[in-house]
């Protein structure tokens, strides 16, 4: 185990001295402050792995040897961590939990009524506590050892502890030479306290799962929607940790989030976060509690980059906003096709809370240039179960709005839901489920005439989407081109696409001027096997929006060596070689699939196909059929 060493300047005084100096603040016994404790009382317990762990087992062992002493207490937190022996039946007359936020270890308690949740924005708490609507009678806390001036820091737990701590009829603090001093809001003094107990403990520690592959994956996305100088907030759990390794490669990335983990701390030691273009607290990252091991709290202890300030503080969507390029990282249990997301309650069974997601992904919305990602796997129980579903259960907990969520990335891709139709999101957020329950999805949707009712669909292999296809390319004059496969959502952005081009080029593509583009015709484009036909779009960006430059696509002939191609590029893109590297990537994936080359129709007057063809290397006979060609363009080599 890692011993943390005694920060500066508080191994100058001895327990003995601090006792001479501030004796009424010292029994000899804990069962002497319990006694203090009446029938109905409030007690709080600090935050997760701040929780004061000595005082807990002390106030339990107690009851245990006196368990008339007080009845109906209640025992107030945020989140508990620890061993939670007061969620034990045989205590259920002296004690009942009201907790913000469910934990594993209350999970049962809460879920069989013998323990109480309250769902609220964590924002809003130390306003409910310094209001009086939760008044607390008692607080045990955690803190630092007090030095030779009484002063003492709530070290890995300010959140609502610091509110607790003000309001508290009687404040009890565990000192513990373990705990770090962390600048900011954590600060308190042996005067604002009753009474000190010194007891030295490692803290509870909160170790994060392993990323596995999906985790990994899903972080991969995520990493691409985070840009260079962002600041960052990101929820626990093993996806947001593998989100957070995923961006060891960016720069210049600022933190103001409500959890501070092994991984931020693992991204300030490689110099990935050093706070530089922060909008405020420049250099600085805001946090306002800890959760993770003893190796960060020795990261944390007097670090002069890092603040911890009160939740309502950190939380406030309002201070949220004010950081520029602000992208707020959470996951959820469940999202629906319409775009409603819970990460507290499967059904009617309450397993977390809505913690601070709401208040930063809101707050993100808000911030000029930010970001709100919801990231989660595609399915649980080992893949019996799709995290996308057509609607959530019934009891569910709507944690953010359909108007709420911006990106949903899962292993599967990225959906942007923002501004977008019903319809929209559904057929987004079925291409990035997973394909084992697409199909169920596709018709389920269908049922609750969320999307068309005719809407094609390729089950099975030959339908999922080849993510291992995606390419980027620079064309000539140095345009930059992201190359990927048609996706099954991609009708909206093809019908623009059509759209926008002149009546010259849809002849020259369609052999006729086409007027309309119908759904009919855009889902042909988009319900593709993929072993029969490749459709390929060549992407880029205008005004901050994504949109389609070319188009390139080929479909199997009878004859299984050749292919039937196609080309069409935007009118502003064309001359500008984006058809060239659409024709550079099909010719690859064809090679690859063993064609020997692409067969194709060419209006009579359209010599530039010919000069790309014949300059890029192909075999190129035409045969003329009454004002058209019929091309062949044979691979010279394999």
């Amino acid at each position: 185990m890692l011993d943390l060493p005694k920060p500066s300047g508080k191994d100058s005084i001895t327990m003995e001295e601090i006792k001479k100096l501030w004796p009424t603040k010292f029994r000899d016994q804990e069962r002497f402050i319990f006694q203090e404790i009446q029938p109905g009382d409030r007690i709080f317990l600090g935050t997760g792995c701040g929780e004061p762990q000595y005082l807990v087992s002390q106030l339990v062992s107690y009851l245990k040897n006196y368990p008339k002493a007080f009845l109906d207490a209640e025992l107030i937190s945020i989140v508990s961590l620890g061993v939670a022996p007061y969620t034990d039946e045989k205590f259920m007359h002296n004690f009942r939990m009201k907790s913000f936020f469910v934990s594993e270890n209350t999970r049962h308690a809460v879920n069989k009524a013998a323990a109480d949740y309250t769902p609220i924005f964590l924002s809003a708490l130390p306003d409910l506590i310094s209001s009086g609507r939760t008044p607390i009678d008692m607080a045990l806390v955690q803190t630092t050892l007090p030095d030779k001036e009484g002063n003492m820091n709530l070290g890995i737990s300010v959140d609502i502890v610091k509110a607790a701590v003000k309001e508290a009829s009687l404040v009890v603090v565990q000192a513990n030479s373990q705990m770090p001093s962390v600048s900011g809001d954590g600060n308190i003094h042996i005067d604002d306290v009753d009474f000190v107990v010194f007891k030295d403990e490692p803290l509870l520690e909160y170790i994060e799962s392993v990323p596995g592959d999906v985790a990994r994956r899903i972080g991969r996305y995520v990493a691409r929607i985070v840009e260079d100088g962002s600041t960052i907030q990101v929820g626990y759990g093993s996806i947001p940790g593998a989100v957070i390794g995923s961006l060891s490669k960016k720069r210049h990335l600022g933190v103001h989030t409500e959890l501070f983990s092994d991984g931020i701390a693992d991204l300030m030691k490689r110099g990935v976060v050093d706070n530089s273009e922060k909008s405020i607290h420049t250099g600085k990252t805001v946090a306002t509690f800890c959760m993770g091991r003893r190796e960060t709290y020795h990261f944390l202890d007097e670090n002069p980059g890092i603040e911890f300030r009160t939740i309502d503080y950190t939380n406030n969507p309002l201070i949220i906003a004010c950081n520029k390029g602000m992208t707020a990282i959470n996951s959820a249990l469940e999202i629906d096709l319409t775009g409603q997301a819970t990460a507290e309650s499967l059904g009617r069974l309450f397993y977390s809370g809505i913690g601070g997601q709401a208040d930063f992904m809101r707050g993100a919305v808000m911030a000029p240039g930010g970001k709100a990602i919801l990231a989660l796997p595609s399915t649980a129980e080992g893949g019996r179960v799709s995290r996308i579903v057509p609607f959530l259960r019934e009891g569910a907990g709507v944690t953010l709005a359909r108007g709420d969520v911006q990106y949903v990335v899962t292993e599967f891709g990225i959906a942007y839901l923002h501004g977008k139709s019903i319809r929209e999101r559904a057929m987004d957020l079925i291409a990035i489920a997973h394909p084992d329950f697409r199909p169920w999805l596709i018709e389920e949707a269908k049922k609750a005439s969320l999307i068309y009712p005719d809407q094609a669909f390729v089950p099975g292999r030959k339908g999922e989407y080849p993510e291992d296809l995606e390419t980027c390319r620079t064309a000539k004059g140095g345009m930059r081109l992201f190359l990927r496969p048609v996706k099954i959502c991609d009708e909206p952005l093809l019908k623009d696409f059509f759209y926008s081009l002149s009546d010259e080029t849809m002849y020259q593509r369609f052999l006729s001027v086409r007027k309309d583009m119908p759904h009919e015709v855009l889902q042909d484009f988009v319900a593709v096997d993929y072993t029969q036909k490749m459709v390929i779009l060549a992407l880029t960006e205008k005004g901050g929006k994504e949109i389609i430059a070319g188009l390139g696509q080929y479909a199997l002939n009878r004859d299984m060596h050749t292919a039937e191609l196609a080309l069409v590029v935007r009118d502003e893109y064309q001359n500008h070689g984006v058809g060239r590297e659409l024709l550079s990537y099909l010719t690859y994936l064809a090679k690859k699939q063993g064609l020997l080359g692409f067969t194709a129709e060419v209006l009579a007057g359209n010599q530039p196909v010919f000069n790309l063809f014949s300059k890029m290397g192909f075999d190129v006979t035409r045969k003329n059929e009454s004002g058209f060609y019929d091309m062949r363009a044979m691979f010279k080599s394999l």
